[in-house]
């Protein structure tokens, strides 16, 4: 089942605060997970990272440089089910 990302806060270095609409919630750190290449490569800068924000339509996070993550992934790597 696909659940939208509602919450998102910047923590530090490359880790963001996620809660979804079923209110699972938790820390995923973007280094672990993305390569810094083609359109994720601004998102190595944590300065970058930082301006992260919600796209309510997607019901995910994006930049401003048009990169955005999968919710149904995000939501799979802080339940676990993806390494």
């Amino acid at each position: 089942m696909l659940y939208d990302i509602v919450e998102v806060k910047f923590i530090k270095g490359h880790t963001l605060f996620l809660r979804f609409e079923n209110d699972v919630e938790g820390e995923v750190d973007i280094s672990k997970i993305l390569p810094f290449e083609g359109i994720f490569k601004k998102l190595k800068d944590p300065q970058y990272l930082a301006t992260v924000r919600l796209n309510k339509e997607l019901g995910t996070i994006v930049w401003d440089n048009g990169a955005d993550i999968s919710p149904c992934f995000l939501y799979s790597v802080i339940t676990e089910q993806v390494a």
